[in-house]
């Protein structure tokens, strides 16, 4: 028999926001005697980490990505960051996203000058192979000298790489054949999670990148985040609306969930202590409710559904 466990409801809060004046140091990860190439390495790690295109459900990573590209844009010029470092304010005449934000692989082009050419020094060149928190040494070139004649362009290569709960919370060594039959083998980081993205610079062809997507999911549809597990639960109207009782899976075996009255799709319910275990910390598995339509309806719940359409129309009886 299934355990019966209640759940603790987690409440989306409002940004808040602040008149202190922004430390650019500290928004990208940098000390104030870092060199040109380790504040664009920590631009493009901290700017990929909060583009809106890849934090959907992050209320706070458009406001942290414009200041990320704020911090950048005063800490590359001399003149703008000697300024701010007497001053500590930059005046800015227009936010630069006010008509939204372009694809992030287009912005780094427009931000940081970078282009696709073909690179014909890969072994006598050496960068970094960058994912986020680590890095390790990763041959490709730095710079390539201007070409008269036309470089074809390549496009960047991407690889699906299956993990286990267990090979995402400690890192793994997974071995990657890429398309020249070359084979390299990829530190995963510890507590890596599904959805993450792995950039190997350089190493395809062309001198383009290689990115893993890491998917860490289990066979019931559990799926990990760091210590979280995320599961997405789904319930007909009726039940969203009544409340139910309903088993859901968890790493250690089946629990009954009780979902309250009126859940609507988006409402997250927390399981404590059900997710994984890492040096005396352990994380919890957030239930996320998910109403769905029954792909058949009959005739007699389609007379229910309009005659609740009528009620939800009707002006209150007194």
């Amino acid at each position: 028999m299934s355990e019966v466990v209640i759940a603790e409801e987690i409440k989306i809060l409002g940004m808040m926001t602040s008149t202190v004046k922004p430390d650019y140091w500290s928004l990208l990860g940098v000390s104030p005697d870092c060199d040109a190439n380790q504040l664009k390495i920590a631009f493009r790690r901290e700017a990929r980490k909060w583009h809106p295109d890849l934090n959907g459900n992050d209320l706070n990573a458009e406001e942290r990505f414009k200041l990320i590209n704020e911090a950048y844009a005063v800490l590359s010029d001399p003149r703008k960051r000697t300024l701010w470092e007497r001053s500590q304010t930059i005046p800015t005449n227009q936010d630069p996203f006010s008509f939204g934000f372009p694809e992030f692989s287009h912005y780094l082009d427009v931000v940081l000058g970078i282009e696709n050419l073909e690179n014909e020094n890969l072994e006598s060149k050496k960068d970094f192979y960058e994912y986020e928190g680590t890095s390790s040494t990763w041959p490709r070139s730095t710079s390539i000298p201007q070409q008269s004649s036309p470089v074809p362009v390549y496009e960047d290569m991407e690889t699906i790489i299956e993990l286990t709960p267990e090979q995402a919370l400690e890192g793994s060594v997974v071995e990657l054949e890429l398309p020249d039959g070359i084979v390299v083998e990829v530190d995963t980081p510890p507590l890596c999670g599904d959805g993450w993205r792995l950039r190997l610079p350089g190493v395809a062809k062309g001198g383009s990148d290689h990115f893993l997507q890491v998917r860490v999911q289990t066979e019931d549809g559990l799926r990990i985040d760091g210590l979280r597990v995320l599961y997405k639960l789904e319930l007909f109207p009726p039940d969203a609306v009544l409340g139910c009782s309903v088993e859901v899976p968890t790493l250690s075996g089946p629990v009954i969930l009780q979902v309250p009255p009126g859940s609507s799709s988006g409402r997250l319910l927390r399981l404590r202590g059900r997710g994984l275990e890492l040096d005396e910390r352990r994380g919890d598995q957030l239930v996320e409710i998910v109403v769905v339509i029954p792909a058949d309806i009959g005739d007699a719940e389609m007379a229910l559904y309009q005659r609740l359409q009528e009620l939800s129309l009707e002006p209150d009886s007194i």
